[in-house]
């Protein structure tokens, strides 16, 4: 491999950034794409899919077979609120492959105890979001109904593009909620990427019920999102 392009793979996998290392196996070409290349690219609906799958391809151009390697970073998962729904969320979003981070300085609630082996941050999101870095491979769910945490972890959420921002409440709750965002300053377009109330309608009761409803609703969009959403910087 060309020894500029490695470092390229290299320093877009520190920043948590995806690409595709397109190999020409006829010839041994090499060249990098990020999602901001995808639309211009002729193999932009092979590559579209590979970031969207996260899934290695062989692709047969004409008579050329032509190998995409696809390095895209593991999905986080950031909950707002050391809640029971938590509890249920966590080793569910763990199996299915998250990186997952709690936030809730309610020291209370955010105890090792309660949630043994995940990265629990048991301080104010203005301290730990900075160090977090959210970015668009992140998911966030504000599960506290305690605005002074929640409305700090959204805006900051919807400010860095995760792919899925939801927050726990009513339709009443949630009014209120956005009234509260726009005196922030968070546009009415990144409002509308706001899943509220969160969650698949399933009819969830339970904490358990509701972990799986926000679960399965993460992951839809993880998988259905169209790779021109994504950002590189």
């Amino acid at each position: 491999m060309d020894l500029a392009v490695l470092e390229r793979l290299n320093a877009e996998r520190a920043a948590r950034r995806a690409t595709i290392l397109v190999t020409e196996l006829g010839s041994g070409r090499q060249r990098m794409v990020t999602p901001l290349d995808v639309a211009a690219d002729p193999l932009a609906d092979r590559l579209a899919e590979g970031f969207r799958t996260g899934r290695s391809a062989l692709v047969e151009v004409g008579d050329d077979k032509v190998f995409l390697t696809v390095q895209v970073p593991s999905p986080r998962l950031v909950i707002a609120g050391a809640v029971h729904i938590s509890q249920a969320l966590v080793p569910m979003a763990k199996s299915a492959g998250f990186d997952v981070t709690i936030i809730d300085p309610r020291t209370a609630f955010a105890t090792p105890e309660r949630f043994p082996q995940v990265d629990l941050r048991a301080e104010w999101p203005d301290i730990v979001l900075p160090a977090l870095a959210l970015d668009p491979f992140t998911a966030v769910a504000a599960l506290t109904h305690d605005p002074k945490i929640d409305d700090a972890v959204l805006v900051d959420a919807l400010a860095r593009d995760c792919f899925y921002v939801g927050a726990l409440g009513s339709r009443r709750t949630h009014a209120a909620r956005v009234e509260r965002l726009v005196e922030r300053g968070v546009t009415r377009e990144k409002l509308a990427r706001l899943h509220a109330p969160i969650g698949l309608d399933i009819g969830a009761v339970s904490p358990s019920e509701i972990a799986v409803s926000i679960l399965a609703e993460v992951i839809g969009v993880l998988r259905r999102r169209p790779v021109a959403t994504e950002r590189t910087g």
